[in-house]
């Protein structure tokens, strides 16, 4: 069964993951799926955004544990910590693919984010959750750490002091903290949770295409370089941007009084 489904509308890809019956815990099947799919969105002409779902009421319980002995058992005897570090590192490959991208990725967030779930999430560019949602990274409870981005991609998104609360203790963190930290962009009512999900990229897609996946990589890329380096980006960035023919519509539609048409050209 194809538990990533995808369908497109207008500008906006749509990517749901539908495994409620397992609260859509995660087989490494399933996350080169999700991954493929990402991957295809990036190349669909006319996109503007991914918008990630879940069906149920989990957005995802993490990683499929007995999906992780199967492969360990049909990997025979090699040595486990050898095997162990080749599987995480395929499914560290496999997140950076998402993570990549130049579309903007928004993720809708429902109910538990729970392990692999929120390393998940931690790859989107935006999140968005339910109220009701609760996050966590629970390794630690198991006598392990988080080893898919969960640490990497956490303490640099909510700072190392907050990072560090979530994975030595394992709790779980509301939807209300999350926000307050920066872990999440929006919280909004359960019923509301995809529409709102679209406004954000409709808002996102009325910009110009190209200039957004610029914005986004000079982040992405900027992170952990000096300031005058990731400047140096910008610069570099803006020298592409003033050649494209979406700037050219830009200026015409301004001097027009009216809204731009952007071909991501």
């Amino acid at each position: 069964m194809n538990y990533i489904q995808t369908r497109t509308d207008g500008h906006f890809y749509f990517i749901t993951i539908n495994r409620p019956g397992k609260r859509n815990a995660f087989t490494l099947e399933m996350i080169r799926d999700f991954a493929a799919a990402v991957q295809a969105a990036d190349e669909t002409s006319g996109a503007r955004a991914i918008i990630v779902s879940a069906e149920g009421s989990v957005f995802s319980a993490g990683i499929d544990v007995l999906g992780l002995m199967q492969a360990r058992a049909e990997a025979g005897e090699q040595n486990p910590g050898r095997w162990l570090r080749r599987w995480v590192e395929d499914l560290q490959y496999h997140l950076n693919r998402i993570e990549s991208v130049e579309l903007p990725v928004i993720g809708a967030l429902n109910g538990q984010v729970i392990g692999f779930g929120l390393e998940l999430a931690l790859a989107f560019d935006l999140r968005i959750a339910s109220n009701n949602c609760q996050l966590s990274i629970p390794e630690t409870r198991l006598g392990l750490v988080a080893d898919l981005g969960g640490a990497t991609r956490l303490s640099r998104v909510i700072g190392p002091a907050r990072a560090k609360d979530m994975l030595m203790t394992a709790r779980s963190v509301g939807a209300e903290e999350a926000l307050q930290w920066g872990l999440l962009n929006r919280v909004v009512a359960e019923e509301a949770l995809l529409d709102s999900a679209i406004a954000l990229a409709q808002q996102i897609a009325q910009n110009a295409p190209l200039a957004v996946g610029m914005a986004k990589r000079i982040i992405d890329q900027g992170d952990g370089l000096d300031k005058h380096t990731q400047m140096a980006l910008e610069r570099w960035a803006q020298s592409l941007l003033i050649t494209t023919e979406d700037v050219t519509e830009a200026m015409t539609a301004f001097m027009q009084k009216r809204p731009p048409e952007f071909k991501g050209r």
